[in-house]
Formats: structure tokens, C-alpha cells, sequence
């Protein structure tokens, strides 16, 4: 897997532009909010929700066969992006932390709601295993 960030765009902070991956098995991750083991959402703001869902989307990664630094392409649907960019710094520590620094492409998509209405945040994405 190849992370590409072309000088002639803007440097990327917490993401990369591209990710270029060749072989390997490909590994589609279903959409996790912050819900916990019984399948409620955990209560808490925004950082909270977004380190539980994050936590559950390495989850169903590593049940796979899979580390953090195999993700190609994570989606984060938020229902609030001001508060989203709001909390950006402390969002990238809690991803350093559970995924270190190897960022994926990404992108945060604005949503009136999600499946669970008390969600605030939601994470899918698409890794590439040796």
C-alpha cells in the first residue's frame, strides 16, 4: 500500500489523498457507531462517540485478519461537521492513538441522522490485507 499526497495540493492533515494498493485480499467494513457490547449507543459529546466507533471499526478490521495500517479508505458520517471540525485536533489524537499515523483516504460526509438516532458519528471503510 502506497499513500500518495502530490505537493501540488494542499498538505494533507489527518488524511491522505490517495492510496494506491496492489494485491492482497480486500476487506469492506460495515458502517460502526458507538455502540457497545449489548447494542446501545454509548452516551457522551462527539469525541467520545467517535473514539467507541472508531474502536469498533478496528474491531470488525482486526476479526478480519487485519491492523490499522491495512485501511485504504475510512468514510466518517457525522451529524453535526461544525462540531466535527470543532473537535478535529482532539478527533486526530484519538486516531493516532488507535490507528497511529498512517491515514487513509478519507472524507466526512454531513447526515441529518443515522441508523441510531442517538448516534453522532458513524465510520466505515475499506482495508487491503497482505
Amino acid at each position: 500500500m502506497r499513500r500518495i499526497n502530490p505537493p501540488e495540493l494542499s498538505p494533507p492533515t489527518g488524511f491522505s489523498h490517495a492510496v494506491a494498493v496492489t494485491g492482497g485480499r480486500l476487506v469492506f467494513l460495515a458502517g460502526q457507531t458507538a455502540l457497545d457490547g449489548a447494542g446501545r449507543i454509548v452516551p457522551g459529546v462527539l469525541p467520545e462517540q467517535f473514539e467507541r466507533a472508531l474502536g469498533n471499526l478496528l474491531a470488525a478490521l482486526r476479526a478480519a485478519g487485519g491492523e490499522p495500517q491495512h485501511l485504504a479508505r475510512v468514510t466518517v458520517y457525522a451529524t453535526d461537521v461544525a462540531a466535527y471540525r470543532a473537535h478535529a485536533r482532539e478527533l486526530g489524537g484519538i486516531w493516532r492513538r488507535l490507528a497511529g499515523r498512517d491515514y487513509p483516504a478519507m472524507a466526512v460526509i454531513g447526515a441529518v441522522r443515522l441508523w441510531d438516532e442517538e448516534a453522532l458519528v458513524e465510520l466505515d471503510g475499506i482495508a487491503m490485507l497482505p
